[in-house]
């Protein structure tokens, strides 16, 4: 019998449960369905779009070495997958379908269209668990209902987690290839750019490159994580992200590897382990979330009260942000690594999410797509949280007069100026103290633009706007 394995955002071999079913049930062929108006729609980067094709070419190259072939279909957008992928089932005789759950509202408006599609041409049609550690909709209040406090599902989580630890699957043995080849892969989708020749070394395709960061981590850097992550000029955190957003590693992956370096333990023993532990479970906690309610993945405010919050049309403060020319340093810096690479280091997304959303009272959605339009790493889970979580519209958001102030962000966060020089030539020349918060006459010199914004006033602001929000 011929399976089907439907990759999508799960590009791995190890620990795959659709690729572990299609294995057990007959002869596999992996298929991956490229979407450029979808990805288009959906505001994905270049860079992202480049890192699964990547890892694809990867991935296609270690399925074949087990028999298994990649073949490649291309659709404009979602609407025509289940056409597609019938027409694909009936040409290749295939019996049944594996897939990974996506929990999305368009994924799972295209993955009910596909299952009544398939039905009709009578082949089977199966969604697994592998993109979250505990499977949204098992994790509930006492009331039935998803926990929109962080703490106590976390607790829950942990509870469950030690009582039902969770199992590795193994990549699946060699089988005899079917009669048909893998697809070519191209160099590129169309409309998509080939990322830079800096974002491709900074995040090398593939699980053995994947397996191996996540080792170099678990091995020594994860015991300073607590104290050193919040640094952006350190090597503190995992860099881990792009891998488990393109599911080229498995959140169970992770986990094993934390809980190894911590001896077991989820939430004591070692404090670096179990900080890191925390941010798997706060990943998990926004999969949840938008599984639970499909009016995130549609960027509405989990608080409704804060639809009301009197944005400003600014264009050209947004753009200042967008391109990192606000005149505040660690701002600048921020944007500019994330133009420059694809990424930003945790601690400054919220800073500079903060600063928009509040200081610079620009609705967050605007802020939300730009992040997608450029991270490699781009998850609409995490970055919808993290977006609602510094613009106070959240689930367990920081409270809406809780302000972060970028100067004493930068001051604590980077007190050398390490961060701020790498990213600012232009300022590199000032002292320790000075680079933070520029003169004017410092500015004028080294063609550094005057502060868009008052803090303080702009904070005053910002309170206002939420502080007189009617009660829905």
């Amino acid at each position: 019998m011929n399976t089907l394995l439907w990759l999508r955002t799960d590009l791995r071999m190890h620990d795959n449960p659709a690729l572990a079913a299609a294995a057990e049930n007959g002869t596999v062929t992996a298929l991956f369905i490229a979407s450029p108006g979808q990805w288009r729609q959906h505001d994905d980067a270049p860079a992202k779009v480049d890192f699964w094709l990547r890892n694809l070419h990867e991935l296609q190259r270690d399925l074949g070495g087990i028999g298994i072939p990649l073949k490649l279909l291309t659709v404009d957008d979602w609407r025509h997958a289940p056409d597609a992928i019938a027409a694909f089932c009936k040409q290749h005789d295939i019996a049944q379908v594996h897939a990974n759950t996506e929990w999305a509202i368009n994924e799972r408006r295209r993955d009910a269209a596909v299952g009544i599609a398939l039905a009709e041409i009578g082949v089977d049609w199966t969604l697994h668990h592998g993109a979250s550690l505990l499977r949204p909709g098992t994790v509930l209040t006492g009331k039935g209902e998803c926990y929109r406090v962080y703490t106590p599902y976390a607790r829950t989580c942990r509870e469950r987690l030690r009582t039902a630890p969770l199992r590795a699957l193994p990549p699946p043995k060699a089988q005899t290839p079917p009669a048909w080849k893998a697809d070519p892969l191209p160099d590129a989708f169309d409309g998509f750019a080939p990322a830079t020749e800096a974002i491709r070394a900074l995040w090398p395709a593939g699980e053995a490159a994947a397996s191996d960061r996540l080792e170099a981590f678990a091995d020594g850097v994860i015991d300073a994580y607590k104290d050193e992550r919040d640094f952006p000029s350190l090597p503190g955190t995992s860099c881990l992200s792009p891998y488990l957003a393109a599911g080229v590693l498995s959140p169970g992956q992770a986990l094993r590897a934390a809980l190894a370096a911590n001896h077991g333990e989820l939430d004591s023993g070692k404090a670096g382990a179990a900080t890191w532990i925390n941010e798997l479970l706060w990943r998990e906690f926004y999969q949840h979330l938008l599984a639970a309610y499909p009016s995130l993945s549609m960027h509405l405010p989990m608080k409704p009260e804060t639809a009301a919050v009197p944005w400003r049309d600014a264009p050209t403060d947004l753009q200042a942000w967008q391109q990192g020319q606000t005149g505040i340093p660690i701002v600048d810096a921020a944007m500019r690594q994330l133009l420059a690479l694809g990424w930003m280091h945790n601690r400054l997304r919220m800073v500079t999410a903060m600063f928009l959303s509040k200081n610079l009272l620009i609705d967050w959605r605007l802020g939300e797509a730009w992040f997608m339009q450029h991270l490699v790493d781009g998850d609409l889970a995490a970055n919808n949280g993290g977006w609602q979580w510094s613009a106070s519209t959240g689930a367990d958001a920081v409270p809406y007069f809780r302000v972060f102030n970028p100067l004493s962000q930068s001051r604590r966060f980077d007190p050398r100026g390490v961060f701020l020089r790498e990213w600012l030539p232009e300022l590199a020349h000032l002292d320790d103290q000075a680079i933070h918060d520029p003169s004017p006459m410092e500015r004028a010199a080294a063609g550094y633009p005057t502060a868009i914004v008052d803090l303080a006033q702009s904070r005053l602001r910002a309170l206002e706007a939420f502080g007189n929000l009617p009660a829905v």
